[in-house]
This record gives structure tokens, C-alpha cells and sequence, in this order.
């Protein structure tokens, strides 16, 4: 049980960890912790829309559109106003924060929906190893563009960083119906997000300050 939890709570937190230090420049802990349970506290309307869309298991692509349109709105409505939302990277941040803020919960509630603890394990590392880098992964994309359009004034950014990743999420829910697909289409995100923050990443480190601005 104990380890079981370990695995359902702790794959999404060290992922957090990494983006969070990742940052050259740390973002404040009560913004850090009010977005993760902000994100948490998503679970609620995306589970009632989603019981409003999804009728057969085959529809399970409407996640995508419900969940990460929520996961944006939570990103413009209450990070972008933020004294301390100054730089591209903290877009990044917090998209990924809010993404796995609502991932842990969606997480104990796959897991211990179980009807054994070996259920439960196997149930924990498997999503360990694809919904919750899914999650992440849409949380850095939509991070990334959202801060071309903050910071850059792009109008086509802030468009790709809803549209992005609501397809992707709902490519991957569809393509969990056959077979192994999800996973190559999953290691190909995998590879696109961390391409995206390795971008702002290094960026960031030739910054002296952290209003500084910069094209990325």
C-alpha cells in the first residue's frame, strides 16, 4: 500500500522538482503550491464535462479538450497577472505544475479504484510511465507557446498553446485503443517537450537578471 502511494504521488512530485529547480531563477513556493492545488481542484469540472462528453470509452479523446482547456484557463486567468509570471520559463513552470497538480489526483483515483493491491502496483507504474509524463509534457508545450504570446506578443502562440496540446492529449487517449501506439506517439512528444525546454532552459542561463527580455 505504502509503496504503492510512493509511486502514485511520487512520479508526478519528482517531475514537478525537476522543472521547478530547473528554473534559474526559483518561483515563489505560495504561487508553486496555490497552482498545484488549483490543479488538483480541476479534477471536479473536468470529471463532470467529461461525464457529459464521453459516453463509450472509444470517445475518451474528449478528455483532451476538457482537460487541458481547463489547464489553460488556469494559466490566463490567474498565473498571467502574477508579478511574479516575468519570464518565458515561468510559463513553462507553471503549466507544468497545474498539469501534474490535477494528474496526482486524476492518478489516486485510477490507482485506487483498483479491487486489489496488486491491481493498484501494476495500475501505478503503468500510468508512472505514460499518463503522467503525458500530463507533463502538454503542461511544457502549452507553457512554452503561452509564453511566445506573453512575452513576445504572438497571437498564433497563444493559439498553438491551447490547440497543441488538447491534440496531443486527445491523439494519445485515442491511440491507447491500439496497442503500443501510444507509447512511440508518447516517446515523440517526450522528445518535442523536452526540446522546447531545453530551448528556454538554456536561454535562460545567459540571463543576468530575470526580467530580461529575450527571443525564444
Amino acid at each position: 500500500m505504502n509503496f504503492t502511494l510512493l509511486i502514485t504521488i511520487g512520479a508526478p512530485l519528482v517531475i514537478i522538482a525537476f522543472i521547478v529547480y530547473s528554473d534559474k531563477f526559483t518561483e515563489p513556493l505560495d504561487l508553486v503550491l496555490k497552482t498545484f492545488f488549483l490543479g488538483i481542484f480541476l479534477c471536479i469540472p473536468a470529471g463532470l464535462l467529461n461525464d457529459l462528453l464521453i459516453q463509450s470509452p472509444d470517445q475518451s479523446y474528449f478528455a483532451g479538450l476538457t482537460e487541458e482547456s481547463l489547464k489553460f484557463i488556469v494559466l490566463y486567468f490567474y498565473i498571467r497577472p502574477k508579478a511574479a509570471f516575468n519570464e518565458p520559463m515561468d510559463a513553462i513552470v507553471y503549466g507544468t505544475i497545474a498539469s501534474l497538480g490535477f494528474a496526482t489526483l486524476e492518478n489516486l483515483t485510477y490507482v485506487f479504484s483498483g479491487s486489489s493491491e496488486v491491481d493498484s502496483f501494476t495500475i501505478a507504474v503503468i500510468r508512472a510511465i505514460s499518463a503522467i509524463p503525458l500530463h507533463a509534457c502538454c503542461g511544457i508545450i502549452m507553457g512554452y507557446f503561452f509564453g511566445l504570446h506573453i512575452f513576445l506578443g504572438s497571437k498564433s502562440a497563444l493559439i498553438k498553446s491551447l490547440i497543441i496540446p488538447i491534440s496531443i492529449h486527445a491523439t494519445y487517449n485515442y491511440l491507447t485503443g491500439f496497442g503500443f501506439l501510444w507509447f512511440y506517439f508518447l516517446f515523440a512528444v517526450m522528445l518535442y517537450a523536452q526540446s522546447l525546454h531545453k530551448r528556454v532552459a538554456d536561454l535562460q542561463q545567459t540571463k543576468l537578471m530575470e526580467r530580461e527580455n529575450q527571443i525564444i
